[in-house]
């Protein structure tokens, strides 16, 4: 590893960690309703909001409840911006000369799904298709409000595990507010100001027409760029106005808005882990998951850059070696100039392990063993920081497995925070790890065994066309929207498949978890004895990420061999 790549890696893993705690606490105290430095600015608007819309924010609700406004909150989306996609070209800022590609009604039924999902899987080119106004008004207020939406489910989870005896876990809308004007909007704010300075384009002027040096005329593409950047970014979203993503100068113009677009994925879901361990009453728990959280990513740092940095076997006499500072060498098919293999790995592993596919290079053109620790990182359930919400109960319902296995060893009833892990737990925990491989695996395997499904392969075939279509599904379940460029996605088979992998993947998830954390707010907190396993230990760390290994290799090993894993051994002959 080149040093100005280990020097990237370990400031961004410092300023990420030197900044969970007081995110943490920040988040603690706005969820708590405690008072907090945007109070004077915010509460009145909050207020306001309770008053249009006759929302009671002191009305508890039940996990059945909470779960039902979020499900009907994301389906609300889904209608409305489908509504906008299908009417786009009878609203503002539509040009029909450079918006050309048509939104069938599926292509628009899966872009909704998508962005209602925080998934933001794009089976389009932004440029080519979206207006302004669906960009902004549709795309972008998605954004928000599917962010807001799964930081409200992470806080109500937190919220049942630290209460005891009660059948409540808040109130969503007001988690719901609470998210939007406390956390996102100002994050998205001072963002935005950032990358503007940075050169993200934020105007609404029509495409600029240029006439390059051989006196061939370019289209420029311009628009609210950096509104919808750091959003999809800050929300654990994804996607892109453009179809390059974040390897188009617009969207990503510097190796700092590089960098500043992945600390805006990462500090949030990072931070919720002290917020979790805050309300617990046990911030040792909440260090635990995030150094756990820390191992496997700083593992798949490692991975993907000395694979990249090895370039493919065939090849390997003529370009990985890491020649001089200026000229990276490796593997550099897909990767933009300006940032490298160390800028290139740190966005793949950082998008790869949240629910943000804002790539800044080709996944399909990484290595066989480079694109399958990317697809290793989806695979373990959005539990690597996560999205919003989802990285936190993903990471704990890991940990409650890991818990119930080890009391299985020792003949011990599974506690986890002082409660126990009964039957009624071990159902929801059960449901929510059975739903990924229930999904993914079966849609993998009618795609590669149907006429519609291998369609899609217009460019790539044999492992590698295997894993792009393994690599779709994964993402679009993980609520991730990366793919590879390889798999042509737009047609009816592959809109709907991965609309339903998405629409699952978002709420067959949510779902499970609000119901654990309902039957966990029930129990009464009972002491812990010398039969107790402690889960703030570094023994327990240990167990935790080795069971989180096991359950991918058990579930996903052959496939991964059919796929990444067969590909580099037909390289390497």
């Amino acid at each position: 590893m080149d040093f100005f790549s280990a020097i990237q890696y370990v400031l961004f893993a410092a300023i990420v960690t030197a900044l969970v705690k007081p995110l943490g606490g920040y988040m603690e105290r706005v969820f708590s309703r405690q008072r907090t430095v945007l109070d004077r600015f915010c509460l009145p608007v909050e207020r306001l909001i309770y008053r249009i819309t006759f929302a009671d924010p002191n009305m508890e609700m039940t996990g059945k409840e909470y779960a039902t406004c979020f499900v009907l909150l994301g389906l609300a989306g889904t209608l409305l911006l489908y509504a906008i996609l299908r009417l786009q070209q009878f609203l503002p800022w539509f040009f029909p000369q450079y918006h050309t590609t048509s939104l069938s009604p599926d292509l628009a039924l899966n872009t909704a799904i998508s962005f209602s999902t925080t998934t933001t899987w794009q089976a389009y080119a932004g440029e080519n298709t979206m207006s302004y106004f669906s960009q902004m008004v549709g795309l972008c207020a998605q954004n928000f409000l599917a962010g807001a939406a799964g930081l409200a489910v992470g806080v109500a989870f937190i919220r049942g595990l630290a209460r005891q005896l009660s059948d409540t876990l808040g109130n969503f809308w007001a988690d719901l507010t609470r998210a939007l004007l406390w956390i996102l909007l100002p994050g998205a704010l001072i963002g935005a100001l950032l990358l503007v300075g940075q050169g993200v384009p934020m105007n609404f002027r029509p495409y600029t027409i240029a006439t390059t040096v051989e006196g061939t005329k370019q289209v420029i593409p311009q628009g609210p760029v950096a509104a919808l950047e750091i959003i999809k970014n800050l929300g654990t979203n994804g996607g892109g106005f453009f179809n390059a993503n974040g390897a188009h100068p617009n969207e990503n113009p510097t190796p700092l808005s590089n960098f500043l677009e992945m600390l805006a994925i990462v500090l949030l879901p990072a931070a919720f882990t002290n917020t979790f361990g805050r309300r617990v009453g046990q911030p040792r728990q909440g260090w635990l998951l995030y150094g756990v959280m820390l191992l496997l990513f700083i593992c798949g740092l490692v991975f993907v850059h000395h694979f990249e940095q090895r370039g493919f076997p065939n090849i390997r006499n003529l370009d990985s070696r890491h020649i001089n500072r200026l000229q990276s060498g490796g593997n550099m098919e897909g990767k933009e100039v300006r940032f490298g293999i160390g800028g290139s790995t740190l966005a793949a592993v950082v998008t790869s392990n949240t629910a943000t596919g804002s790539n800044n290079s080709m996944d399909d053109s990484y290595t066989p063993l480079g694109s399958m620790v990317l697809l290793t990182n989806m695979l373990l359930g959005e539990l690597v920081f996560g999205g919003l919400g989802t990285g936190i109960y993903s990471m704990v319902i890991a940990a409650a497995i890991a818990v119930f296995l080890a009391g299985l060893m020792v003949g011990r009833t599974p506690e986890y925070l002082g409660k126990k892990i009964g039957p009624a737990e071990n159902k929801m925990i059960m449901l929510y790890a059975l739903a990924a491989p229930l999904v993914i695996l079966p849609l993998t395997a009618i795609a590669v065994s149907s006429r519609a499904g291998l369609s899609g392969l217009t460019v790539n075939g044999g492992p590698h066309g295997f894993t792009g279509i393994l690599f779709a599904y994964t993402s679009c379940f993980a609520n991730n929207g990366q793919s590879f460029a390889g798999l042509s996605a737009n047609s009816p088979f592959y809109n709907l498949t991965t609309a339903a992998a998405m629409m699952v993947g978002r709420f067959g998830l949510a779902i499970p978890a609000l119901a654990f954390a309902s039957l966990f707010a029930r129990q009464r907190n009972t002491p812990s004895s010398s039969g107790t396993l402690p889960t703030h230990s570094l023994v327990f760390g240990v167990l935790l990420t080795t069971c989180l290994i096991v359950m991918v290799a058990l579930s996903y090993l052959p496939a991964l061999a059919l796929g990444p894993v067969l590909e580099r051994l037909l390289l390497g002959r």
